[in-house]
């Protein structure tokens, strides 16, 4: 059993996204009170730590507690990047209002801004 430890808004908000410790992000539609997509690799094994969506909502983002941020495509439900760069887990992140960057807060006491 996994425990949801977070959750963020869709831009539109007729869904949200939540990450939680088996290292999963799962979409989930409102209106029609469903499970949409998970989001989960094989190879990933440890927490998520903070999920946002892209601007359009096309990507959503997760930090995880191995130092990295997954970007994955909603729609497909595959991962289509990784940001990678931090020395401790990634604790928080965030999305520009016009979408063209990404900042991502670490426990290795730095934060990164990534276009």
């Amino acid at each position: 059993m996994s425990h949801w430890l977070l959750s963020q808004f869709f831009p539109n908000g007729a869904a949200f996204a939540t990450g939680s410790d088996d290292a999963t992000c799962r979409l989930f539609d409102i209106r029609a009170d469903q499970e949409l997509m998970s989001y989960c690799q094989d190879s990933i094994m440890c927490g998520i730590t903070s999920v946002a969506f892209s601007k359009s909502g096309r990507l959503l983002l997760a930090g995880y507690d191995d130092f990295n941020c997954n970007i994955w495509d909603t729609l497909k439900g595959e991962r289509v990047g990784v940001l990678a760069g931090h020395d401790n887990r990634v604790s928080c992140l965030g999305v520009t209002d016009d979408g063209m960057a990404v900042c991502t807060g670490s426990w290795d006491s730095f934060l990164k801004i990534w276009n």
